[in-house]
């Protein structure tokens, strides 16, 4: 045992202690912000791990976020240095993508599968598959996405689709024939494309499961399975776990909190927790000190959440580990402004006054997106470098969704939608380069591209790269595709080529949106390497498509995100913004009666907001949002705030 592991256990407290030397029986630990979940986990992971030098099962870990899982990943490389890659440690998108190039050949998948994660590309593919059956394809056709995407959630197929809907799920039978009929082609255009969409991977991985011998394999593989977040899971993933699981497997170590279930919009259920204590007879087990906050957050927190009517039995109130402070020193302050515009105003002032390492510490939390759009206004105008904290599913640059549709095309040398987005990609940085141009180079349009490779027999990227070259270029531009061209005949590494053409971006005076997709990049290129080593070009690709793409955070700008991004983070000063009634809660769960789950829900996402904080807390409202009065936020009331216990702000300006 390591001496970073030794150390590590020493200063585990004796509830996290035990949870980590858990035996071999199911375990939930209820786990609330700040309880030192993600050591507890590590650490039992390598005590697993220290335990059997000599035997070759492996751990599995599943979590919800690539953040999570990296940061997993890297302490347990400190702590069981050699041992780690007896773990593997995935969001669940990423294990079922793992499952499925390995096995998914039983189920007629190829390993190098694309993926589609953008719903641009989805809604295209459905427009492909109802126009291969000769129908004509119109808005109310690509409404249907989201039909099958829920049915797919909740893994239902394709033949399955007529009876479940019928089954008091749809309008009419000629609405479930139509349905039925629209996901049978859509699904059968993915596997023409070789391609599988974000919710296939936990659909076709759960079909997988269904053979009892694939079942047993992982369960024997993996003697230990951890789940972060359980309160995350959906119904697909929470059945994808059971139906690995079958009857007997019950070595399963979940942490979850249910008062931080904030999801449910996307599947999560709050009742999920005792549905897996029942399922898999799991002990429940508590730790109930929160190591982040200040004591007076806790106690807010924990007069705010007891509103709540749908909490697990056992959940006692969290205690604070710091010490409580002076009377002159309190952790939370409340702010009222008179309009919307006069509270993203007033905050932006009060943050225009810390220095620059106090604005890299601070975050702005909001429940909606307008809100937090507004307060970016407002800190631009106070000349206040800003970060919105929310996932990318592409690059924003020309540049860079250019060079991602080269090294696809590279890869998939048949994608013909793929082939459209390089084209469009690289005729919007290379000036007056298009299919037709008045002035300037003129490249092949997608038809005459497609012609010509079936009439030379070379592939798509061979014809557009040699008509680029015979294009007369501009000379970066000619350069870069000379890069392109060579990758693709195998005359230069990916690597250096790669490496190459960044270095031409970057040369180029990039713009905002260019200088954050090069971060970003660089960001994803280690995150993969360390996860999954040197490895091939499609499996590169698919991991980079499992990935955000949002850039690192400026060093010193604050950062912003709505209520429902803040899960895992954690900073010194925290601003929760909107507090009113309509907007948190929001008008959806305040037109409910009072005890609604929509209600709860809303209630969590505040819990979740406030805990996020190691030091500060600012509650913010106006009296107005859009020129419509507002009542403070019952949630105010309920944290032990009254009206007099606000500073009154008028107009934009800091408080006295």
């Amino acid at each position: 045992m390591t001496t970073q592991l030794e150390t590590s256990l020493h200063e585990l407290s004796d509830i996290q202690r035990k949870a980590v030397e858990w035996d071999d029986g199911a375990l939930l630990v209820l786990a609330g912000p700040g309880s030192g979940k993600t050591r507890v986990l590590t650490c039992r992971v390598a005590r697993l791990l220290y335990r059997s030098p000599d035997e070759r099962f492996r751990v599995l870990a599943l979590t919800f976020t690539n953040k999570a899982a990296h940061e997993m990943s890297s302490r347990l490389t400190t702590l069981a240095p050699g041992l780690e890659e007896r773990a593997d440690i995935h969001t669940f998108h990423g294990f079922c993508t793992q499952v499925l190039r390995q096995h998914g050949v039983h189920l007629g998948i190829k390993p190098d599968f694309a993926i589609y994660s953008r719903t641009s590309d989805r809604e295209a593919v459905l427009e492909d598959a109802l126009a291969r059956d000769c129908r004509r394809v119109g808005s109310e056709d690509r409404r249907l996405l989201p039909r099958i995407d829920a049915l797919k959630a909740r893994l239902v197929r394709p033949e399955q689709t007529e009876e479940w809907l019928a089954d008091g799920n749809s309008g009419s039978p000629d609405e479930a024939c139509r349905v039925a009929r629209a996901y049978r082609l859509y699904e059968e255009e993915l596997r023409r494309a070789n391609a599988l969409d974000f919710n296939s991977l936990i659909f076709e991985a759960h079909r997988l499961f269904g053979y009892p011998a694939m079942a047993r394999h992982y369960q024997t593989v993996y003697r230990y399975w951890l789940v972060d977040e359980f309160q995350d899971t959906n119904g697909a993933q929470y059945g994808l776990l059971r139906r690995m699981a079958g009857e007997d497997f019950r070595r399963v170590f979940a942490v979850a909190d249910d008062d931080q279930t904030i999801y449910e919009w996307n599947g999560a259920n709050v009742r999920r927790i005792g549905t897996l204590v029942e399922d898999f007879d799991c002990e429940v087990m508590q730790l109930p000190t929160n190591y982040r906050c200040p004591p007076g957050i806790v106690e807010a927190a924990n007069r705010l959440v007891v509103y709540n009517a749908r909490r697990a039995d056992a959940k006692r109130p969290a205690e604070p580990a710091q010490r409580s402070r002076s009377l002159h020193d309190q952790p939370i302050r409340c702010r009222v402004f008179g309009t919307d515009r006069d509270e993203a105003a007033g905050i932006a002032a009060e943050i225009a006054g810390l220095d620059l390492a106090e604005r890299g510490r601070t975050l702005v939390l909001a429940r909606t997106r307008a809100l937090l759009e507004s307060m970016r206004d407002a800190l631009q105008a106070e000349c206040v470098n800003v970060t919105i904290l929310n996932r990318r599913d592409d690059f924003a640059s020309p540049r860079m969704r250019w060079l991602v549709a080269c090294l696809k095309q590279i890869d998939r040398p048949l994608d013909r939608r793929n082939l459209a987005t390089l084209v469009e990609a690289f005729g919007s940085f290379v000036p007056g380069c298009a299919a037709s141009s008045a002035s300037g180079p003129v490249l092949l349009d997608i038809d005459e591209l497609l012609s010509r490779s079936a009439t030379e027999g070379v592939t798509y990227l061979s014809v557009w790269t040699g008509a680029a070259q015979e294009a007369g270029l501009p000379s970066p531009a000619a350069e870069v595709v000379d890069l392109i061209a060579g990758l693709a005949a195998g005359e230069l590494k990916p690597a250096s080529a790669i490496d190459q053409l960044l270095g031409h971006f970057e040369g180029d005076e990039p713009d905002e949106d260019l200088r954050d997709d090069l971060s970003a990049w660089r960001r994803l290129s280690g995150e993969i390497r360390a996860a999954v080593g040197p490895t091939s070009l499609d499996r590169f690709l698919q991991e980079l498509e499992l990935r955000s793409k949002e850039p690192a955070p400026t060093p010193g700008a604050v950062s912003l995100a709505t209520i429902h991004g803040a899960k895992g983070l954690e900073f010194d000063t925290v601003y929760v913004i909107g507090l009113a009634e309509e907007i948190l809660p929001s008008w959806h769960s305040v037109t409910r009666r009072n005890g609604s789950s929509a209600l709860e829900e809303e209630r969590r996402g505040c819990f979740v907001a406030i805990t996020r904080t190691k030091e500060r807390l600012i509650l913010s409202r106006a009296q107005r949002y859009r020129g419509w009065p507002k009542e403070p936020s019952r949630f105010l009331a309920e944290m032990g705030f009254a009206d007099d216990d606000s500073d009154a702000v008028s107009g934009g300006g800091n408080p006295s």
